[in-house]
Order: structure tokens, then sequence, then C-alpha cells
């Protein structure tokens, strides 16, 4: 049940940020859903392939580096789906930064009606 609240969460937050941000486009809510469960897939297949592979560099930057790779990840999913379109590199770090600390602040507070 929590798996689904999460894609639920991230696909609603995703399609409110495709509003605010001209550079990123959602054709529909379903879309989102979809878009919420390839990332949820990449982030668990890819993203740790990635962070090996990148180690180096993530450390050397102190874990900045590990931004690009979200919006890798985010670039990733706009070619993998029809109907999700990021224009360029800088659009899905920003959509990728904007997702994940809305996101985290509404998991936080799901997490503290629960408690």
């Amino acid at each position: 049940m929590n798996f689904i609240m999460r894609i639920i969460i991230t696909s609603i937050v995703a399609f409110g940020l495709s509003y605010i941000l001209s550079g990123v486009r959602i054709d529909a809510f379903t879309t989102a859903i979809v878009l919420a469960l390839v990332l949820a897939v990449l982030n668990a297949i890819v993203k740790p392939l990635l962070i090996l592979i990148t180690l180096p560099i993530t450390l050397v930057t102190l874990g900045l580096f590990l931004f690009v790779i979200n919006a890798l990840i985010i670039l990733l999913a706009d070619k993998i789906l029809k109907g999700f379109q990021v224009n360029g590199f800088w659009w899905a770090l920003l959509f990728s930064l904007l997702l994940s600390i809305v996101t985290s602040v509404l998991y936080k507070e799901k997490r503290d009606e629960k408690e």
C-alpha cells in the first residue's frame, strides 16, 4: 500500500510541476502515473549502476554529481515514455530537484500523520 501511495504522490507532483515548468510537458495524468512507475524502476535498477560507475566523480564532487545522475534518469524516462517531454538537461535537473524536494516533504508529512 505504501508503494501505491508513493506512486500516486509522485505522479501528482510531477503532473503539477509540468504546469509550472515550461520545459517539461506531461500530456495526461495517466502518463504521470506511468512516469512515476518508470522512475521507480529506473531508480531501483539503473541509478545504483550509475552511482557505482561514477563513484570517483561523485566522491571528488562531494556528492553533487548525484544531481547529474538524477537528471540523466529523467532524460532516460523522457526517451522511454511518449507523452513526457523534457527540453534539455537543465530542465531535467530542475525537474528532478523540485520533484525530489516536494515529494520528500510530502512523504515526511505522511509519516508524521502515522505517528
